[in-house]
């Protein structure tokens, strides 16, 4: 069975390091400029060689995501990018692009680098994957409105070496191949351009035109409705159905994700795709912990999107936007001089119960003693995000280990 690539979101140089080491075969991420995710701390120059350094000495992969809608101000940006990559030693292993026009310098300027095609350009037919083969393009990210039949069909019409890209996992957007304008018309904030505010996810009520400050609910609800609010994507139930409509790369959506969603999400896919290599037995008899795993993050509801058809009212949620957060996170345990550390990320305190996860599923729950502060200060809570923070405990604690506590 042949099993596909797992590729995980990156937002930040911190987040690189989890998703790698907990499970991910590839990672995308953006540059500073010409990425859907301008409000994602990104990489700069530096950062982005560095990452493919790293992620290269690991013997996985980084495609690199150019997907704006480029407006004429932005082509200097994507030239001196693409002439940038090209001079180096050590390159993406793609782009990912959905402007023609910067498709176009990508192949004049870096043509060393192959291209992959951005769900956004809505590719759904294989007469649509045959011109971008015919334009040398190996690997296509479906339109996330294609069902697991058209998928399967669709691979039966292209070359064998075309590979079809699918999201399996994360936010789903309302917009058609999520080319929406409700941002940029409510405030100004492009999504096509990474700006996106999501208003989507607002609550909405009618209007009449004569009556100004008269607001009634679009449903019959005292508080309204969330008519675009969709849930989020989830198919880790669903592997089998995937790998037999022929993907190559299972795609999670996140670049906005901090560390313990990118690990979490990325340890339930690999081991679920690890026992499906062993067999489906295998994979059945894991899916309940993946399936209670992946409720961990912080979440909306899960759906499956468009796979088995249009998707029903059970796809949105009309009655609030809120995320589920039954877990929080804590912080990414390092190492120095001083012992295992933290950057801390949410308050906790001395005595609670700390769950620290790691690639093997090894888990350890644990409680901190107390916590020192970088200027040897003893601490019984640590309140304040940010602050650099020694975990005093008896417990064996590794570097890359992802903490969380339970929300009481």
């Amino acid at each position: 069975m042949r099993i596909p690539e797992l590729l995980m979101p990156v937002g930040s140089p911190s987040v690189l390091p989890v998703a790698l080491r907990y499970g991910a075969d590839a990672v995308y991420l953006g540059s500073d400029a010409l990425s859907l995710r301008a409000k994602a701390e990104n990489f700069t120059e530096e950062a982005l060689f560095e990452a493919v350094r790293y992620t290269h000495s690991l013997g996985k992969k980084l495609y690199l995501a150019v997907n704006i809608f480029a407006h004429e101000g932005d082509l200097d940006d994507a030239r001196t990018l693409f002439r940038q990559i090209s001079q180096a030693d050590d390159r993406p292993d793609a782009f990912i692009i959905s402007d023609f026009g910067l498709f176009r310098l990508a192949r004049e300027l870096c043509p060393s680098v192959p291209v992959h095609i951005s769900t956004q350009t809505n590719s759904t037919n294989s007469e649509t994957f045959r011109f971008w083969y015919e334009q040398g393009v190996r690997r296509v990210v479906c339109a996330r409105e294609l069902s697991l039949v058209e998928l399967k069909a669709l691979k039966q019409h292209i070359p064998a070496d075309m590979e079809t890209e699918v999201f399996v996992h994360g936010s789903m957007c309302m917009s058609y191949s999520g080319r929406c304008l409700i941002s940029n018309f409510l405030n100004g904030r492009d999504a096509n351009r990474g700006l996106c505010t999501q208003p989507c996810r607002w609550k909405y009520y009618l209007c009449e035109e004569t009556r100004p400050g008269e607001y009634m609910p679009v449903e019959e609800s005292a508080r309204g409705t969330y008519l675009y609010n969709s849930r989020d994507l989830c198919m880790i139930s669903y592997l089998p159905e995937l790998l037999e409509a022929g993907v190559s790369s299972l795609k999670v959506e996140g670049r906005m994700k901090n560390e313990l969603y990118v690990a979490t999400i990325a340890r339930a896919y690999r081991r679920a795709l690890d026992a499906l290599a062993e067999s489906e037995a295998a994979y059945r008899k894991l899916l309940p912990w993946c399936e209670e795993e992946v409720l961990k993050v912080t979440t909306r509801d899960y759906c499956t999107g468009f796979y088995f058809g249009q998707p029903g009212p059970g796809s949105q949620n009309f009655a609030s936007s809120a995320y589920r957060q039954d877990y929080r996170f804590l912080g990414v345990v390092r190492q120095d001089a001083g012992g295992p550390y933290i950057l801390q990320k949410n308050k906790f305190s001395a005595g609670d119960p700390v769950q620290a996860i790691r690639p093997d599923g090894s888990d350890l729950t644990f409680s901190v003693k107390s916590f020192l502060s970088e200027t040897g200060e003893r601490q019984l809570s640590c309140p304040h995000p940010g602050q650099k923070l020694y975990l005093e405990t008896e417990a064996e604690l590794r570097e890359n280990d992802v903490l969380r506590e339970k929300n009481p």
